[in-house]
C-alpha cells in the first residue's frame, strides 16, 4: 500500500485530529489548479492500484485508523487511503523470536535434568483399624442426633461444652461391711511419708516407754523407770528387764550396740544355772533390746554353741551375726515370720525363740575351720554393695571376709533369705612379726578394727603387746606394727582397741595415730597392773573415753581436762561387772551419753553419766588436734 500522508500522523491521538484536519485544508487550498490535475490522475492510478491489491489481498484496517470522513472539505475525500498495521506484525515477529528462544532453552535444559526416584515420600499414612475403632466407626452414631453446638456462649439457657462441671465425689466399698457403706469423700492432703514415717517411729518408741511405765505401776516387784544411782560418775540409771523365766540364772557373755540404731542392744547369755526350761536349757540365748522399751527383749536368739562374738549388720539393725567357740558363724534374720520359729507360753506371756537362719557350720566346707571366732565386725557399705553386708571374722591366725547377700529358699530353714558367701581370707603369718620374736613363740591374735574413713585397712591385737596393721588386698601399708614407747614385745594381752568416732584415725589401746608406728600417748599402771577389760570412745565428745578392767573399776578420762590419769573413778563391788559398752545419740543435741554394764547376776545396768562428760564442749576437736600435735 501507499500513504500519501506521514505514517507518524496516523498513529496520533484523536484529540490533535482536528488541529490536523485545519492544516490539511490550508495545504489544499495552497496548491495550484494546474497541479490539480495531475494530483487527481495519480490519485486516480493509486486507486485502481489498491482496488487491484485489494481484491487479491483484503485486510481489514483497525478500528483505531480509521478516520471519520469529513464533509466540510472537498478535498478530504480525494486525499483519503488504506493503512497497514505495521506495530502489530513487529510485536507478532518480536512474540515468534522470544518463544523460539524459550523453546530453545527449554530443549537445552531438558537435556540436564532428569527425576530422581531414589527418593520416595508417603503422602497418606494410614494405620490398621482395630475392631472397636470399626465399630464406633460404622455403628458408633447410630440412633443418636446433635442436640446442641459449641457456639452462643451468651445464651444462659443452655450449658455449653466448655463450662465448668460442678462434681460431688463420694466414698463406697464393696462388699459392705457394716451398715455405712458411703458417705462423703474428704479431700486427701498431701502427705511428706518420710516426715511421717520419722513422726510415727518417734511416737511409738514414746507410747512404748508409757506402756512400760504403766507395767511397773502394776508389777512393782521390778522397777524399770530411771532412779537416783549410787554411782557417782552418773545422774541416774535404769536396768533392761533380765528377771524373765528362760534369762534365770544366765551370766551376761557379750555386749553390742548397734552403729546405726543407737538404742539397739544386743546381749548374749550363757547357760543357765538354774534349769528352769527344759527345751532352753542346753541352748545359749541373745537378746535384742531396744534401750527405750527395757521391759522385754525384741526378739531373743538361740543355738546350740557358746557365742564368742556377735554384732548388728552395718545398715540396719535387721541382720545379727554371732562367732562361736567351734569356729561357726552364724546369722539371724529378725524380719522372719515368727511362725517360722519356737513359739511357747512362760508365765501368761508368749513368747519366740528363733533360730539361726543360717550356719557356716558343714556349709564352707573348704574353708571351715574348728578355731574359736575371736571376733566378729561388720565392715562399712563403702566398701560393700548397699544391697548386702560385709562382715569379717577372726580365728587364731586368718581374717576372713565374707558378703552377706539376700537369697529366695536359701538360707538353713525354709523361707531363709540370708546367706553368707565366703570372699576372702587373710594369713597372719609369722611374716607380721621381726625373726627375733618368732623364735620366742608365734603370737596369738585376739581382736580386729576396721578403720571407719577407709574400711580397707584392718588392725588386729596380738597378746604380745604389739598391733598389726594390714588391709583387705594384702598391700603394704606403713607403719607395719604399731609398738609402745619401749618398742620391744611385752607380755601384755591386747584385749581390746576402738577408733575414734569422730573422723580421726587415731585408736586406743595406747593413744596411737595411723602414720606412725609409736604411740602419742601412754598410759603405764593407770589401772594398777589390771587387765582392761573393754575400753570405748563417747559417742558425743571427742576427748573422753571409758575403761573397764578385770576388778569392776570404770574409768573416765578428758584429755582436755587431764592426759596424764584418769578425772573419774569408779569401783562397783557389789556385782562384778563381766563387760561393758558405750550408748548415745551423738545427732540429738540432748548430750545423753550413757554406759550399759553386764553383770556376773545376770542384770544389765544403764548408767547415764554426768552431763559434763557428755555435753560437747566448744571448738573441743581443735582444742584436741592441738594437744595432740604439741604431745606428739
Amino acid at each position: 500500500m501507499f500513504f500519501l500522508k506521514d505514517y507518524e500522523d496516523d498513529f496520533d491521538d484523536d484529540d490533535d485530529d482536528d488541529s490536523e484536519d485545519g492544516e490539511m485544508e490550508e495545504r489544499v487550498t495552497e496548491i495550484p489548479v494546474y497541479k490539480m490535475s495531475e494530483i487527481e490522475t495519480i490519485q486516480r492510478a493509486i486507486n485502481a492500484e489498491n482496488e487491484r491489491i485489494g481484491i487479491s489481498l483484503p485486510m481489514q484496517i483497525p478500528k483505531e485508523y480509521e478516520k471519520e470522513p469529513r464533509t466540510d472539505s472537498p478535498a478530504r475525500g480525494s486525499l483519503g487511503g488504506k493503512f497497514m498495521d505495521f506495530a502489530t506484525a513487529k510485536h507478532r515477529q518480536n512474540i515468534q523470536k522470544i518463544t523460539s528462544k524459550q523453546k530453545k532453552r527449554s530443549s537445552e535444559l531438558l537435556r540436564l535434568i532428569d527425576l530422581d526416584f531414589s527418593v520416595s515420600f508417603s503422602l497418606l499414612d494410614l494405620p490398621p483399624v482395630n475392631e472397636y475403632d470399626m465399630y464406633i466407626r460404622n455403628f458408633g452414631r447410630t440412633n443418636t442426633k446433635q442436640a446442641y453446638v459449641q457456639c452462643n456462649e451468651d445464651n444462659l439457657e443452655r450449658d455449653i461444652q466448655t463450662e465448668e462441671i460442678e462434681t460431688l465425689e463420694k466414698w463406697t466399698q464393696h462388699p459392705g461391711e457394716s451398715a455405712l457403706v458411703s458417705g462423703d469423700a474428704a479431700l486427701i492432703p498431701k502427705i511428706d511419708s518420710q516426715r511421717l514415717a520419722n513422726f510415727l517411729r518417734s511416737a511409738c518408741q514414746v507410747i512404748a516407754v508409757l506402756l512400760d511405765e504403766d507395767r511397773v505401776a502394776t508389777q512393782p516387784r521390778w522397777n524399770l523407770r530411771s532412779r537416783q544411782t549410787s554411782l557417782s560418775i552418773s545422774d541416774s540409771c535404769f536396768q533392761l528387764n533380765t528377771n524373765l523365766p528362760f534369762l534365770h540364772g544366765r551370766k551376761v557373755l557379750c555386749l553390742h550396740v548397734s552403729q546405726v540404731q543407737r538404742q539397739a542392744l544386743l546381749s548374749v547369755h550363757g547357760l543357765s544355772e538354774n534349769p528352769s526350761v527344759a527345751q532352753l536349757d542346753s541352748k545359749y540365748l541373745l537378746c535384742a533390746w531396744n534401750v527405750w522399751q527395757p521391759s522385754s527383749p525384741q526378739k531373743v536368739l538361740v543355738c546350740e554353741s557358746e557365742v564368742t562374738c556377735c554384732c548388728f549388720s552395718p545398715s540396719k539393725a535387721t541382720l545379727v551375726f554371732a562367732g562361736t567357740i567351734d569356729g561357726s558363724v552364724l546369722v539371724w534374720d529378725l524380719r522372719e515370720d515368727a511362725r517360722m520359729h519356737l513359739c511357747m507360753t512362760l508365765n501368761e506371756t508368749d513368747w519366740v525363740f528363733r533360730s539361726t537362719t543360717f550356719s557356716t557350720d558343714g556349709v564352707l566346707t573348704l574353708i571351715n575351720h574348728t578355731c574359736s571366732i575371736l571376733a566378729i565386725e561388720p565392715v562399712s557399705t563403702s566398701v560393700f554393695k548397699e544391697q548386702n553386708y560385709g562382715l569379717s571374722y577372726l580365728s587364731s591366725q586368718e581374717v576372713h571376709f565374707s558378703w552377706c547377700k539376700l537369697f529366695v529358699f536359701s538360707g538353713l530353714i525354709p523361707g531363709g533369705k540370708v546367706k553368707l558367701v565366703h570372699s576372702s581370707t587373710v594369713q597372719l603369718n609369722d611374716s607380721l612379726f621381726p625373726k627375733a620374736i618368732v623364735c620366742l613363740g608365734t603370737p596369738q591374735t585376739l581382736n580386729i578394727k576396721f578403720l571407719p574413713s577407709n574400711p580397707n585397712h584392718f588392725i588386729v591385737g596380738t597378746d604380745i603387746g604389739l598391733v598389726s596393721h594390714r588391709t583387705r588386698h594384702e598391700l603394704k601399708v606403713p607403719p607395719k606394727l604399731f609398738k609402745p614407747q619401749q618398742g620391744g614385745p611385752r607380755s601384755i594381752s591386747v584385749n581390746t582397741v576402738d577408733f575414734s568416732p569422730f573422723g580421726k584415725p587415731i585408736f586406743f589401746i595406747r593413744l596411737h595415730q595411723m602414720t606412725s608406728e609409736h604411740p602419742i600417748l601412754q598410759w603405764d599402771n593407770s589401772t594398777d597392773g589390771h587387765p582392761v577389760i573393754a575400753l570405748q570412745w563417747a559417742l558425743t565428745r571427742p576427748a573422753v573415753f571409758f575403761v573397764l578392767d578385770a576388778t569392776s573399776v570404770v574409768y573416765i578420762w578428758d584429755l582436755l581436762e587431764s592426759d596424764l590419769s584418769p578425772v573419774a573413778k569408779q569401783v562397783i563391788q557389789s556385782d562384778k561387772v563381766l563387760t561393758m559398752v558405750v550408748l548415745g545419740e551423738p545427732e540429738k543435741p540432748n548430750g545423753l551419753l550413757g554406759i550399759a554394764l553386764a553383770k556376773e547376776s545376770g542384770i544389765i545396768d544403764i548408767q547415764y553419766v554426768k552431763k559434763k562428760w557428755a555435753i560437747p564442749l566448744p571448738e573441743e576437736s581443735e582444742k584436741l588436734n592441738l594437744l595432740l600435735q604439741q604431745s606428739f
